[in-house]
């Protein structure tokens, strides 16, 4: 009977449920809780198992560079990084007001770190992240144009919840990059939340950026209602570098 059980909630798909009704005959946890409460294990295991597997695509699907947790974020180096402020934008309300959040600062100051971060904690609250390299993602829309599949991509883009465009201004911005740039910004416009990582200091975005019309439009859309977070100091990977050197 238990077998026959067990195999209509592998087809079902029930998983959650499956585990941990095949394990409760060798735990006697069914024989210590009454039917309502072995019931009410079953669906919170299902729950469980199914929410864990959704937070686990969401992070497959964002195709962040590295893992980042909120816990591992280290504040004992003085780099103008504030642990309340921190916690503060980890409640994620940004991507609910559908604001936008920069992180500036020096190379190797942590700023891909912060907003990756950022995007596992929006994975786990249920949000669709999608974390790009900002040179690379003009590469493909670029491909993508050639291929007739722009819009595609562009749809695609605005339905996330979170779109981190990481290392912002590293390479200079052509005509058609800059196109796509404000295609970007104005689909998400108010109705998305886009956090952007750059070594290049906010004010000097407008240079960057570069044609009047096209920068003025993009920055128009994303400074005035934007959080900011500005990162300075040494590069962390020098620090760990000079502080292993002194322990040899």
């Amino acid at each position: 009977m238990n077998n026959e059980t067990l195999e209509k909630m592998r087809q079902l798909r029930l998983f959650g449920m499956y585990d941990t009704f095949k394990t409760s005959p060798e735990t006697s946890v069914k024989e210590s809780l009454t039917a309502d409460q072995f019931v009410s294990l079953l669906i919170c295991s299902e729950w469980d198992d199914r929410r864990n597997r959704s937070v686990e695509r969401a992070v497959r699907q964002a195709s962040f560079r590295y893992k980042a947790a909120m816990e591992q974020i280290d504040y004992s180096i003085d780099r103008g990084l504030d642990k309340n402020e921190v916690h503060r934008l980890a409640a994620l309300d940004f991507i609910k007001e559908h604001k936008d959040l920069f992180i500036t600062g020096s190379t190797e100051t942590g700023k891909s770190y912060l907003a990756t971060a950022f995007g596992y904690q929006a994975c786990q609250t249920g949000y669709r992240v999608m974390y790009v390299n900002t040179a690379k993602l003009m590469g493909q829309l670029k491909l993508a144009k050639a291929k007739g599949t722009i819009l595609s991509e562009l749809k695609k883009i605005e339905r996330m919840d979170l779109l981190i465009l990481d290392d912002f201004g590293l390479q200079p911005f052509d005509s058609q990059s800059r196109v796509a740039l404000l295609d970007i910004i104005e689909d998400r416009h108010q109705k998305r939340s886009t956090i952007i990582t750059s070594q290049i200091p906010v004010k000097e975005w407008y240079d960057m950026i570069g044609e009047k019309t096209i920068a003025d439009a993009v920055l128009d859309r994303i400074v005035h209602h934007s959080l900011r977070v500005e990162l300075y100091g040494e590069s962390l990977r020098r620090r760990k570098d000079k502080t292993e050197t002194l322990y040899l």
